[in-house]
């Protein structure tokens, strides 16, 4: 049988001659599909809320003085770092706020080795935590995950540590020479833990 006759044959049956290949009703609806143009997937949007300021400071908002400082990258990363351990550690949004004000007041959430002679005695890291008093090693206290941990088992011990304002609980742990100086940071903690707690 010749070529042409052969292809007038396929395609009464309604098949086709490609290139030395048959092909049939399948392949023309393969053929047809990939010839049209591909729908977009639908995007499941996915709402997650931000934490409520109720949960974020129980007291309402704070009536003193508010400082706010701008961050840089690692002080960024420094605040994700303690909203991760205070995840890990199995607290709430208050911790973290508690946590972030705290490192806010103590080192301006700069993880701060030994400062020679403007060092505070021994202090360390985010908390400015003291090997000497108990705290951990050097490198524990510099890690921002271990210092974190260590702060929030302090707080836990602290009972109703979740509605004591937020410079009396952090005194509780801290116990500072200045304990009225960690208030004036609870409003950029609270936005920080709102940007940082479900991303």
């Amino acid at each position: 049988m010749n070529t042409l006759m052969r292809k007038s044959l396929l395609a009464v049956t309604g098949l086709t001659f490609a290139g030395g290949v048959v092909a049939g009703p399948i392949a023309h609806a393969v053929a047809a599909e990939a010839a049209t143009p591909a729908k977009p997937a639908a995007v499941a949007v996915v709402s997650v809320d931000k934490p409520s300021p109720e949960k974020l400071m129980p007291n309402g908002t704070p009536s003193g003085n508010q400082s706010r400082i701008g961050l840089n990258d690692e002080q960024k990363a420094n605040v994700k770092a303690i909203v991760a351990a205070t995840k890990k550690a199995g607290m709430d949004e208050r911790a973290a706020v508690i946590s972030i004000a705290t490192s806010l007041q103590e080192s301006k959430l700069e993880n701060l080795g030994h400062l020679g002679d403007a060092n505070d005695h021994d202090s360390l890291g985010l908390f400015q935590q003291r090997p000497s008093s108990g705290w951990g090693s050097p490198e524990q206290i510099t890690d921002p995950e271990y210092s974190t941990i260590a702060f929030l088992k302090g707080l836990k011990q602290i009972d109703g540590w979740e509605k004591l304002p937020l410079t009396v609980a952090a005194q509780k742990v801290q116990v500072s020479a200045y304990p009225d100086a960690y208030a004036q940071w609870e409003t950029q903690a609270a936005d920080l833990v709102t940007q940082y707690w479900n991303s």
